[in-house]
């Protein structure tokens, strides 16, 4: 088929599927998204709980504007609700669940969060939350544009009238209209409950909502975000006319049956994703990496069928699993010609992650070195979105050195080829290639072992291109914990020393054979950075090395305590101290004496007690996959 008539092809199902402006508004618009700050009991567990969860809610909600399900038996459970504010068309509560439904996994692996959108709410936890309706995360969010007198009266009369009549409304569902001399002193108001609380709470919820949203007067907009209702007021029409009950045309009924399975209902939200994103290109600096990939999806060399890829995998068979993440499940598989490959099939496919699988896909494709993975190809046009990379027979690195027998196979000389080659990749991506990367995610589990346990580095999902005009990246806290350099943990200042940081908690796990798994905070952590800088400074270093590398030679003990310096001195906690890539390469293939003494790194326990044991340390078990964003917001807070 001629790329032309692909494109063709696409654009008309852009056309079918996503709302004409006749439908109403979904208004999918962020406002907040909030995540909880314990971490979840067993992600293996509570993932496809959440997924089943989400689901259920997912059917529930094409026939009503609410839906509740809970999945698992503590402490694994998901409880999930959903609420599409009452003046929101059928449909158009599909593709604004469609945007919460995605955005919200990013909260993993912490044990549950809330989204509030303009159209709809959201919300998971792993215990039962059904009857609450204030708490200690309800706010009010404010404009900016200063309103005259008038327009402050219709506000506090329209909202009066709103909080009155909504919990007395079946639905709990109010919309009001004042207007109070001219035009523009007309004020729209829209309340909402959620169906699981009882009139008493919902009156409770809105009274609370209306005296917060109230103090946001004379601005020309007010949110309030409580925990069991919404409420706002603005001087222009956001509202929806009432949802019609009747057939609303062959349209309608495409969208209806695009989401009548989960699967269908994850398509609409990649389309209306990518249909969006071409809309405003000119707005958003990524417009034209979107451009750039529509047109990869059109070339023959890396644009996979679907069917392939799941004929490939013996339809992603279960025996042919090599590993999962946060957000997504790898095959082997075998192509028609005999290739050998790892696919990454995404849990989902979706607006939110679908940026970070149009970040990978952009950022592989765009360098290429022998200690980077090779992307051989991808899909995001089926029901999923999958990667295809080359495939590599010994898996990643953590499942050598956090393992008691094949840690045996990895002798010195082994581990410190694959330190050098992780630091030659990195180097690459921060300083050689033509767009400066930061990876964000250097661990164990992304180092890729080939069949001669050569290091490549994996899993380009959270990367971003850094300009070389600037110092540092603001941008929301993603990565792992226990390889996040306290910068950026606390201010979201990302800079290559954030990689230079994970890098030198990896080094320090590949020697010892232990996890950096302690609880890391802005403040404080307990984990293996401070357990090795103790012994470092005390002279003791040798008593944490990995008894499965066996060392006898002094020389070669010598040079793994210079190794674990090396570490050390990119763990310190202030950046401008961290080695570059490069010079830390430097630091391990040259004969560079003496070394510089290392800082203090960060997160150190108050006092030499809480340093823990080596050997309460040495756990050989999995590290959580991800860390996600835990914050978006649009509108300043009052």
């Amino acid at each position: 088929m001629k790329k032309s008539s692909q494109i063709s092809i696409y654009l008309f199902i852009l056309l079918l599927l996503i709302p004409s402006k006749s439908q109403g508004d979904p208004r999918s618009h962020i406002i907040n998204l909030a995540c909880y700050h314990q971490l979840i009991n067993n992600q293996t567990i509570s993932i496809p709980n959440f997924l089943d969860t989400m689901t259920k809610v997912g059917t529930q909600l094409r026939s009503s504007h609410s839906g509740t399900s809970v999945t698992g038996t503590s402490p694994d459970s998901i409880y999930g609700l959903a609420e599409c504010y009452g003046d929101l068309s059928a449909e158009d509560c599909v593709l604004c669940y469609a945007e919460a439904r995605t955005v919200l996994p990013t909260c993993f692996p912490a044990n549950g969060g809330r989204i509030f959108l303009d159209g709809c709410f959201m919300r998971i936890q792993n215990y039962s939350f059904y009857e609450e309706y204030v708490g200690s995360d309800d706010r009010v969010y404010c404009g900016d544009t200063m309103m005259g007198g008038g327009f402050q009266d219709s506000v506090r009369n329209a909202v009066s009238n709103a909080v009155m009549d909504a919990p007395r409304n079946s639905d709990y569902f109010a919309q009001e209209l004042a207007v109070s001399g001219t035009a523009n002193e007309s004020a729209f108001v829209l309340a909402d409950c959620w169906n699981t609380l009882n009139e008493d709470s919902c009156t409770e919820c809105l009274e609370r909502a209306s005296a917060s949203i109230l103090q946001c007067l004379p601005y020309s907009e007010g949110r309030a975000l409580y925990t069991g209702c919404f409420l706002r007021y603005s001087n222009t029409n956001f509202l929806n006319p009432e949802p019609s009950q009747g057939n609303n045309g062959g349209k309608t009924m495409a969208i209806v049956m695009a989401v009548s399975s989960v699967v269908a209902f994850v398509v609409v939200g990649i389309i209306a994703f990518c249909a969006k994103k071409h809309r405003s290109k000119s707005k958003r600096r990524q417009g034209s990496d979107d451009t750039n990939l529509l047109n990869i999806l059109n070339s023959s060399s890396l644009n996979f069928k679907y069917s392939m890829i799941e004929k490939a995998t013996s339809s992603f068979d279960e025996a042919n699993k090599l590993g999962q993440g946060g957000f997504g499940t790898v095959y082997k598989g075998v192509l028609p010609n005999g290739v050998e490959i790892a696919a990454k099939r995404l849990f989902v496919n979706h607006q939110h992650r679908a940026g970070d699988f149009y970040n990978e896909v952009n950022i592989i494709s765009s360098v290429e070195h022998k200690n980077l993975v090779k992307l051989v190809g991808f899909s995001c046009l089926g029901p999923e979105s999958v990667l295809i990379y080359e495939y590599l027979p010994n898996r990643s690195l953590d499942h050598f050195i956090f393992d008691a027998v094949r840690g045996k196979e990895l002798n010195w000389a082994k581990r410190f080829d694959i330190i050098v080659g992780t630091a030659e990749g990195l180097a690459y991506l921060h300083e050689n290639s033509k767009t400066r990367i930061i990876h964000r995610d250097i661990k164990a589990a992304n180092i890729l072992l080939d069949s001669k346990l050569r290091a490549k580095i994996a899993d380009f999902g959270l990367a971003r291109s850094f300009q070389q005009d600037k110092n540092h990246i603001s941008t929301g806290i993603a990565g792992t914990l226990g390889y996040m350099a306290p910068e950026y943990i606390s201010h979201g200042h990302l800079t290559e020393k954030a990689d230079v940081y994970s890098f030198g908690v990896l080094l320090l796990e590949v020697v010892t054979g232990m996890q950096n798994r302690g609880t890391q905070t802005a403040e404080y952590t307990h984990n293996l950075v401070s357990i090795v800088w103790k012994h470092f400074k005390e002279g003791t270093v040798e008593e944490v090395f990995d008894p499965n590398m066996m060392l006898s030679d002094d020389n070669v003990k010598k040079e793994v305590e210079k190794v674990v310096q090396i570490g050390l001195l990119c763990t310190q906690e202030v950046p401008s101290l961290r080695p570059t890539m490069s010079m830390a390469l430097q630091m391990l293939s040259k004969n560079i004496h003496p070394l510089p003494f290392p800082s203090n790194p960060a997160f150190l326990p108050e006092s030499p007690n809480d340093f823990g044991s080596v050997q309460a340390s040495r756990r050989k078990i999995s590290i959580p996959a991800s860390v996600p964003t835990v914050s978006l917001t649009s509108l300043g807070p009052r």
